[in-house]
């Protein structure tokens, strides 16, 4: 009865009022206009002064021959309405922006409604426009634009099967267990207020207001939503997952403020709950002292509470939650790029050129082209699946590829290889098994091809574990929202950038010479290459005494058995020459390990580092770690660095994190880190073993697998500072210091 007798009654009031003289048309009071400018349509309205416009009012629709994108609204400004209550409201000018995607239309009928009133307490009823607008002059969509286009369908309609085959519970939850808040203090001058939405639930993007009492409130940057159909609203901005949002003060009169924060959501079961309203009382820090207390809604704030500051993972995910779906991938083919210089995509070099270089006769550039592709894609999917079942799980598939075993049977057949490289024998399928390939592809290359393809896909679970920021965004992002569409793309994407630089090596290795000895000598570089591989594999599992072992032998056998030692001829020519004094350095590195095998240890990129000291001395430059295996073990000494006001670093560690070896070999045994760490509690969490216990103190901190570096001070972490994946000296200097 209320929605139908609010419009009489404005009726009825507006036009009684009208007849009083006392207010001007409504043509005149909000006078509109509509027009085409490149690929947008604006619409403008000219607000007369003492009257508004409502935001919410203003519904948009066209003709089904043209689709319309998201219209851009203006900030509008919160009026406590008397019968709208909280809405928002336009004064004076304002302008929307409405792209027009696509249609072979020359012209668009335009539908606009609109409401507004006057400050004397009268309003307007609904107001109705009609636009025809001639849209001939538009250039058409490029392939760009059209494949935007697609992607975002397909989004959509992704999205929409995974809602609607995704289980909902039975009962709606209760509002504060739906929508969690918190508001934290990060500084005298800075609040950041967070919401963390169940998977099932949604906030309206235009439903948020805030306000201090106290203080006033600066710019707000607040995060873009994604664009839903509600059945209530229509195309409205929601925000799922995690949501932060910083809060700067202005004109701050009392230490004592009060926090006040309103919002509105829905359960995907088909429930809205109604509007939600947050008081809270806070105290700031003086000026200059630093404050990262947290209060939340339903619980008081815990000794080890993270804040929800943002890191670079977090930018990452945030990312994601952009509308720009090209901006998005191009990004993530970038940081592909930027990854594939990291030492979990060295490896992949000798196995797809080896792959390439061992197969039988002359392979074109063609065929090394698709068998590269392959292996790619191939590594791309896998890289997909597992982060997609990661986000959702929160379990890393590629950690459980690095149990002993599994390494053992891939490193053998990389020995195995590296055999067959050497002329020892052929590696192929048995010949029963190769004519059925043959009969399905009706070509022998595509027996190659599947095994080209297993590969790709066996090397991105087993040769390359590794998490840095963007893999670990995108995995919290398809953690929080369920979005596997556009995370698991974005995770594909990133892979095709790091397997760009594969596909241009094992094009390149199909222009090197076939015929003669020389191709033999290439066979043998690819063979010590895949001994290389299966060591470093073994490293994972292995003591540093064994894998040094192993390495002094490769680097100094293998040489002899490429006979670097035999006498060059009598006319040799200058490949010859250059191939055998490689052949002598690699053999005389080989014996300085040897150096170090007697010397019982040492570091063996630098092996007449540290001679004539004993082994004790050289191993005294590292960071000494206080090892923890639990929460419970880390809330102790959380407890206790707060009594000492010390500062607490927390590295995420195991043995077949090749990356954690990189920050134990180059970051935690440099001496200025060192010496920056004395007054630090330095803790480490060897998660190696990935049982429930270390499965537990990851998901607390939501760190996907290890390298993962997070810093506590006051026993808060401070979450801006965190690091993951690699890092060098001075950057992690950076970060330690941003906490001091």
């Amino acid at each position: 009865m209320k929605r139908i007798l609010l419009p009489l009654f404005l009726l009825l009031f507006s036009t009684f009022t009208q007849a009083e003289g006392g207010l001007l048309p409504a043509d005149e009071a909000f006078a509109f206009k509509a027009k085409v400018v490149n690929d947008e349509i604006i619409l403008s309205w000219d607000i007369a002064e003492g009257y508004y416009l409502y935001k919410e009012k203003i519904k948009i629709s066209s003709d089904f021959s043209t689709s319309l994108g998201v219209a851009k609204f203006p900030p509008a400004k919160i009026k406590n309405d008397e019968f709208f209550g909280k809405i928002g409201v336009y004064r004076h000018n304002i302008k929307v922006a409405i792209p027009i995607l696509k249609g072979e239309a020359k012209s668009l009928l335009l539908n606009i409604t609109f409401q507004g009133c006057a400050d004397l307490g009268v309003c307007y009823p609904p107001i109705t426009k009609t636009a025809a607008l001639d849209i001939s002059t538009m250039q058409a969509p490029s392939i760009v634009d059209n494949a935007l286009e697609f992607f975002s369908q397909a989004k959509e309609s992704t999205q929409s099967v995974i809602e609607k085959i995704t289980p909902i519970s039975d009962e709606p939850l209760p509002a504060d267990k739906a929508f969690k808040f918190s508001v934290d203090i990060l500084d005298a001058k800075t609040l950041l207020i967070a919401w963390d939405i169940h998977p099932e639930y949604y906030l309206y993007h235009d439903k948020f207001f805030i306000d201090v009492k106290g203080a006033d409130i600066g710019n707000v940057n607040f995060p873009k939503g994604k664009i839903k159909d509600d059945p209530l609203f229509g195309k409205v901005q929601i925000h799922k997952g995690k949501l932060a949002v910083e809060i700067p003060l202005l004109n701050i009169s009392s230490q004592n403020i009060t926090f006040t924060a309103k919002y509105q959501g829905c359960w995907t079961g088909g429930i809205c709950y109604p509007p939600q309203e947050k008081n809270i009382d806070l105290v700031l820090p003086v000026q200059g002292a630093i404050s990262t207390s947290t209060i939340t809604q339903d619980a008081p704030k815990t000794p080890n509470q993270p804040s929800v500051e943002l890191n670079e993972t977090d930018k990452i995910a945030a990312l994601l939650q952009q509308d720009n779906l090209f901006w998005i991938l191009v990004s993530f083919f970038g940081f592909g790029l930027l990854l594939s210089l990291t030492p979990c995509v060295f490896p992949m070099i000798p196995i797809l050129s080896g792959i390439i270089v061992g197969q039988k006769g002359e392979v074109t550039t063609r065929k090394a082209l698709i068998m590269s592709i392959v292996f790619v894609l191939a590594m791309s999917v896998t890289y997909s699946i597992a982060g997609i079942l990661a986000g959702y799980f929160g379990e890393n598939l590629q950690v459980l590829f690095q149990t002993p075993w599994i390494l053992v049977v891939f490193s053998l057949i990389f020995v195995a290889l590296a055999f067959s490289m050497f002329g020892y024998y052929d590696i192929q399928l048995p010949s029963s098994l190769q004519s059925k390939i043959a009969n399905i592809s009706h070509k022998q290359e595509g027996g190659h091809l599947i095994g080209v393809a297993i590969m790709g896909f066996l090397s991105a679970l087993i040769v390359g574990p590794c998490v840095a920021p963007p893999l670990a965004g995108a995995l919290i992002y398809i953690g929080q929202t369920g979005d596997a569409l556009l995370g698991g793309l974005s995770l594909f994407v990133m892979s095709l950038g790091m397997g760009a630089p594969l596909i241009l090596i094992g094009a390149g290795v199909s222009k090197l010479p076939r015929a003669g000895g020389w191709m033999d000598n290439v066979k043998y570089v690819f063979g010590i290459l895949m001994f290389a591989v299966a060591i470093w594999l073994l490293d994972r599992i292995i003591s540093e005494m064994v894998s040094l072992i192993l390495w002094a032998a490769l680097f100094s056998i293998a040489p002899i058995a490429m006979g670097v030692l035999n006498k060059l001829g009598d006319t040799p020519n200058a490949w010859s020459r250059i191939f055998k004094a490689i052949g002598l350095l690699i053999m005389f590195y080989g014996i300085l390990l040897w150096g170090l095998v007697a010397r019982g240890g040492g570091d063996m990129l630098a092996p007449l580092s540290g001679w004539g000291a004993s082994n004790t001395q050289v191993q005294q430059v590292h960071v000494q770690f206080e090892k923890i295996k639990s929460i419970e073990d880390l809330d102790r000494v959380l407890v206790r660095s707060q009594k000492n006001n010390q500062i607490v670093m927390l590295d995420f560690y195991a043995d077949w994190c090749i990356s954690c070896k990189e920050l134990e070999r180059f970051v935690f045994s440099n001496t200025v880190v060192v010496d920056a760490m004395r007054n630090v509690i330095a803790l480490q969490a060897d998660v190696t073993d990935n049982d429930a216990v270390d499965k537990a103190l990851m998901a607390k901190f939501n760190i996907i697998g290890p390298p993962g570096i997070l810093f506590f001070k006051d026993g808060v972490e401070h979450r801006r500072q965190r690091i993951v994946g690699e890092i060098n000296a001075q950057g992690y200097l950076e970060h330690l210091n941003n906490i001091k």
